[in-house]
């Protein structure tokens, strides 16, 4: 009989893939700052100094009117530095351009896409598995809409057409679809000639895209030293009428996950939606850090930031992969996006052959990995979770630094090493 009361006005809350996984290695004495643990399980990227990189924010001054509460929709001289950004990046010599009345400020990646679902009709809205873990209680808790899950095959590299999308769209009656992009767990990107297709699709049969870009500056498919960033903004044709919906911020793609400064840019009519949703559900973010974040981006921080990133994260890529796969852990190729490595572990022995197992083991050695499980997105659990496609599947993060990963590598090649 367990020693806790029960409420009757409450529900259980599931934890999200990343959250359940640090709580379990909390029971084995892990803690945010631990130096004798190895985190393959976090979703952030390290946040100190990189060779190249601009110097970090390390003090943020707080002026008198910053006491005060920022508007809903975030500072105006944020919002129109974002959308300044996106033009330069995305839009340049287009004739309809972003204005801050095309961006919506929030506390969070969460908040921002919390305000959408809570501004969504009574519509059908698609989503791919496998993806984001938070997205199964966000596509549940709203009754509004009903969230259609749409499967991506490991045998076709999870890839998906512009053709594919329309087929979907038309056969499943969808009015919005929901992925990220670069993809959390596989690290499939839908760029170039591909994503423009989405777009132009999405445009025909207005069917609202919701893109959670958090991880468009880590891409690898282009020579290093260039700036190979990727949006849907780029495709575009009228800001104020494509139903194009762009998440990002400063947790991913600047390094500063503790800022809490994210944005989306979207038409302005629904950005106005987005506003309202915000003042009842967040009521906005921080206004000193909105205020301090302003110079961050500034092309020639964005620039010099991105090309950092790129350089460190690719070596950090091509080290896990490389030793990882000297484990028997398989993988579809590189990761071409974000921090992650999605493996396929089917090959290893019992009980290291399945995501559980291998998380439950991996604990014993003072690493975290998050089951595969936990991206087959199931909102309100209206499929059997027996069954799950990833259950032989892990997601490793290269997000921590260099020196961490090779630790991990040490401990995971004795613990299979151990199984075998």
């Amino acid at each position: 009989m367990s020693d806790e009361a029960s409420f009757h006005a409450f529900r259980s809350v599931p934890r999200t893939g990343v959250i359940y996984a640090t709580a379990e290695a909390a029971k084995l004495g892990f803690h945010m700052g631990s130096t004798d643990w190895c985190n393959l399980g976090q979703g952030q990227p390290e946040t100190g100094e990189l060779p190249g990189a601009p110097p970090r924010v390390s003090d943020v001054s707080i002026g008198v009117d910053d006491q005060e509460y920022a508007p809903v929709a975030g500072l105006w001289e944020l919002r129109e530095a974002i959308a300044s950004m996106y033009n330069q990046l995305y839009r340049r010599g287009m004739p309809s351009q972003y204005s801050a009345e095309n961006v919506c400020v929030s506390g969070g990646g969460r908040a921002s896409l919390t305000r959408a679902a809570a501004s969504l009709g009574s519509i059908n809205l698609g989503h791919f598995l496998p993806d984001y873990t938070a997205y199964e209680e966000l596509l549940d808790i709203f009754k509004a809409f009903t969230s259609i899950p749409i499967m991506l095959d490991e045998e076709h590299g999870y890839a998906f057409t512009a053709d594919d999308l329309r087929r979907e769209i038309l056969g499943r009656g969808l009015s919005a679809v929901l992925f990220s992009n670069p993809c959390n767990p596989t690290g499939k990107v839908v760029d170039g000639d591909a994503l423009a297709r989405w777009v132009s699709v999405a445009r025909e049969l207005d069917c609202a895209l919701l893109i959670d870009e958090f991880y468009s500056h880590y891409i690898y498919r282009a020579p290093l030293g260039s700036l190979p960033v990727e949006s849907a903004a780029r495709y575009v044709e009228d800001v104020n009428r494509d139903p194009v919906l762009l998440f990002d911020g400063f947790t991913k793609n600047w390094r500063y996950p503790g800022w809490r400064i994210t944005w989306t840019v979207a038409p302005r009519p629904i950005v106005e939606t987005l506003a309202s949703a915000g003042s009842f559900l967040d009521g906005g973010g921080s206004k000193p850090l909105q205020r301090a974040a302003i110079p961050l981006l500034e092309m020639s921080h964005v620039e010099q930031e991105t090309r950092a990133v790129q350089k460190v994260f690719r070596e950090k890529r091509d080290r896990t992969i490389s030793q990882l796969e000297r484990l028997g852990i398989r993988f579809d190729g590189s990761p071409e996006g974000t921090f992650y490595a999605w493996g396929d572990i089917s090959r290893l022995p019992a009980p290291m052959n399945s995501g559980m197992g291998f998380f439950r083991a991996a604990l014993d050695e003072k690493v975290i990995v998050v089951p595969g499980e936990f991206f087959d997105v199931n909102p309100g659990k209206r499929r059997s979770g027996r069954s799950s496609r990833f259950r032989n599947h892990l997601r490793f993060s290269f997000g921590p630094s260099m020196p961490i990963l090779e630790t991990a590598f040490e401990r995971l090649e004795r613990l299979i090493g151990q199984k075998s």
